[in-house]
């Protein structure tokens, strides 16, 4: 009998659909549940150890690879993502003041949103990463382009050659245990979702503002892509197409950072070239936060009008530019966005260790797979773009 092999997106939806059954059955016992809980914290601990490795190992080499123009590539880069930040919560913003009035009631309160605790695992291992994603990134950055100019100079080829060897290693890493490992991790991740049923409660009050959220991320990354088709001369309909496994493990895993092995995949596939896509990608997955910016911006804009609070323009303008900026040291992982931006809510006007700050953080959760699935789609529009504007103006402009 042949054996039917499935696919990583199938696999991704069969997990989430477990999952959610899983813990929606009440006759289990806690500890039944608590078991593939602590197996996905534990793959999570040992992800959040492996992601800095895995943006050393791309990153430097990617740099490293762009023997000429590597400065430019970075700046263009990091100005890219960052106006798409910016443009895409301004947008939010502007979506949220004129529709959310029409079915926000300015009387409604955070009480009744209570909520089951989620279970903690049977036990947990701690494995510190070796370094946070900030300093891996600024690590990166700076090794590598010292070895691009090396490399431009006739020499480094020792250190060239040890970073290739380690990025093969990673890859070696993620090829074999962490993809393979992300069904498990995304079923754990939704049986403790559905268990304590804060989805489905929270969703029942604000599933309009979603319904808008996730509508307006879909419209911006189709847009995005297609301003990258036009650019590049590609088909923005496979584009989009061979984002899907991206997108819905991104969904899965509410971490830019978990996604960076499939998204290289995508990127291979839309025709960018390795020097790029290992370069692009994994900076992307942490200072482009396009779907992140939206849901914060919509969520706040949701809960200031819940309770008659100001949303002037130029309070929103200076808060959504701060926001840009904060959220580039987020953590690529769950809730990272959010809690990045916690810090800045004192500017309009909301205590983030108050009642209004625990409500955000519980409504951003709810929806943080479809933000990440946003942010992780348009970093695979800015590789297109760039492994365009590299070959053919940067490296042709230094030849």
């Amino acid at each position: 009998m042949k054996r039917i092999k499935l696919g990583l997106v199938t696999k991704l939806l069969i997990a989430i659909i477990l999952g959610i059954i899983f813990g929606q059955l009440a006759f289990l016992p806690n500890f039944i549940i608590q078991i593939p809980v602590t197996i996905s914290a534990l793959f999570s601990s040992l992800l959040s150890f492996i992601i800095p490795l895995m943006i050393i190992g791309f990153v430097v080499v990617g740099i490293a690879d762009l023997t000429q123009g590597a400065g430019k590539l970075l700046g263009i880069t990091t100005l890219m993502a960052y106006s798409s930040t910016l443009i895409a919560g301004f947008i939010a913003y502007f979506i949220a003041v004129n529709v959310f009035p029409l079915f926000i009631d300015s009387g409604l309160s955070a009480e009744g949103i209570g909520e089951k605790s989620s279970l903690d695992p049977l036990f947990s291992i701690p494995i510190e990463p070796i370094m946070d994603v900030t300093s891996a990134i600024v690590f990166s950055f700076m090794i590598g382009i010292c070895i691009s100019w090396l490399r431009g100079q006739g020499k480094g080829d020792t250190m060239y050659n040890f970073f290739s060897e380690f990025s093969l290693i990673i890859s070696k890493l993620l090829n074999s245990l962490i993809i393979p490992g992300l069904p498990i991790f995304i079923f754990g991740n939704f049986a403790n979702l559905s268990y304590t049923g804060s989805v489905f409660s929270i969703l029942s009050v604000f599933w309009k503002v979603f319904v808008i959220v996730i509508g307006l991320q879909l419209i911006l990354v189709s847009l995005f892509f297609v301003i990258a088709g036009l650019y590049t001369k590609k088909n923005p309909l496979i584009l989009i197409k061979n984002q899907i496994p991206g997108y819905i493990t991104a969904i899965g895993t509410q971490s830019s950072a978990a996604t960076i092995p499939v998204n290289l995949e995508v990127a291979k596939k839309n025709g960018v070239s390795a020097q790029i896509r290992e370069f692009v990608i994994p900076l992307c997955a942490t200072i482009h936060l396009l779907g992140s910016i939206v849901t914060v911006i919509s969520c706040v804009t949701a809960v200031l009008l819940m309770y008659n609070m100001p949303v002037q323009f130029g309070m929103m303008a200076g808060f959504i530019a701060m926001l840009g900026i904060a959220m580039v040291a987020a953590p690529g992982a769950p809730g990272g966005a959010i809690m990045s931006a916690l810090p800045f809510m004192t500017m309009v006007g909301i205590d983030p260790t108050g009642v209004l700050g625990n409500l955000l953080i519980t409504l951003y959760l709810t929806q943080d797979s479809f933000g990440t699935a946003a942010n992780v789609s348009g970093d695979n529009a800015i590789a297109v773009i760039m492994d365009k504007i590299y070959f053919k103006h940067i490296l042709k402009k230094n030849n």
